[in-house]
């Protein structure tokens, strides 16, 4: 099976490869709707590897600065590794601003979660997995389960929790009032327009807004089990977003894993081969017991 990974680039934008189903092989279900909200189908593909036993799930969440691309953008290296993903689609934000994005997210899990036993996996043992943008909202599910305002309505399964037991956060922001003030000029251009289309306004006249799509803000002793992997020389998402969500679990008396590649930007090539594959299975692996 032949694999290519894309850069991410300006649109910061995590491509994977797709997995074809084959009847002793991986299975792909694709474009199953999980919510509607105002009358908008949002879908999730779901890809469950080749095993006889019930997998562990992941939530996998795509970049492109929320407002560009879409789920068939996914970690297949997950799937080979015998970890069920489900790539979810959520609103982009040139049709609706914060906090829809996140809103979607949670009625994906809660949907999946209630409709473990149709499919297969394990209910109980749930990661959520973002690159950059995507990376943000992983880690901003991850700390505010049961969160009143990012909770939202959409979906049909209220009685089901979108909490998950384990968080890997590529490249992703954390601390969206303090990112374009640690922005590069050439990291500016990409992050202040797409900040103002996530706030619907400039992200400095939307504080209240900011400071609750910032996961630093929502830490707490009861979360999950956290990976953090970021470049050092990213233009785009600053490595010290990377350090403040570190800084913010270790505060609340917890450990968060983190591993830097160095000389590497933004730019998902070299996180999806060689060694930060292996650390992510193996994080997932003691998170998930899979």
């Amino acid at each position: 099976m032949s694999h290519r990974v894309l850069s991410l680039l300006t649109l910061a934008l995590a491509s994977f490869p797709i997995l074809a189903a084959a009847a002793d092989g991986p299975r792909d279900i694709r474009d199953i709707v999980f919510a509607r909200p105002g009358g908008q189908p949002l879908a999730l593909d779901l890809h469950l590897p080749a095993t006889g036993r019930s997998p562990a799930l992941v939530v996998y969440l795509h970049g492109g600065a929320w407002h560009s691309g879409d789920k068939s953008q996914y970690p297949a290296f997950l799937v080979e590794r015998g970890f069920a993903v489900a790539s979810l689609d959520f609103r982009s934000t040139n049709d609706a601003p914060f906090p829809a994005n996140i809103h979607d997210v949670k009625a994906g899990i809660r949907f999946l979660r209630a409709k473990a036993k149709d499919y297969g996996y394990r209910a109980e043992r749930i990661a959520i997995v973002g690159a950059s943008s995507g990376g943000h909202l992983a880690a901003l599910a991850g700390v505010t389960a049961g969160h009143r305002e990012l909770e939202g309505t959409e979906g049909e399964h209220h009685d089901q929790s979108s909490a998950v037991q384990a968080i890997v956060s590529y490249f992703g922001a954390s601390n969206l009032t303090t990112i374009l003030s640690q922005s590069t000029p050439a990291g500016l251009q990409v992050r202040r327009p797409a900040l103002q289309k996530l706030f619907g306004g400039p992200a400095e006249e939307k504080t209240s807004l900011a400071r609750l799509a910032s996961p630093v803000f929502h830490v707490d002793a009861r979360d999950p089990p956290l990976l953090l992997l970021h470049g050092d020389q990213d233009a785009q998402m600053p490595v010290n977003q990377m350090h403040e969500l570190e800084g913010a679990y270790e505060a609340a008396g917890l450990k968060a894993e983190t591993m830097v590649l160095h000389g590497v930007g933004h730019d998902g090539g070299p996180f999806f081969q060689g060694a930060p594959v292996e650390r992510v299975v193996s994080f997932l692996k003691r998170a998930l017991g899979s």
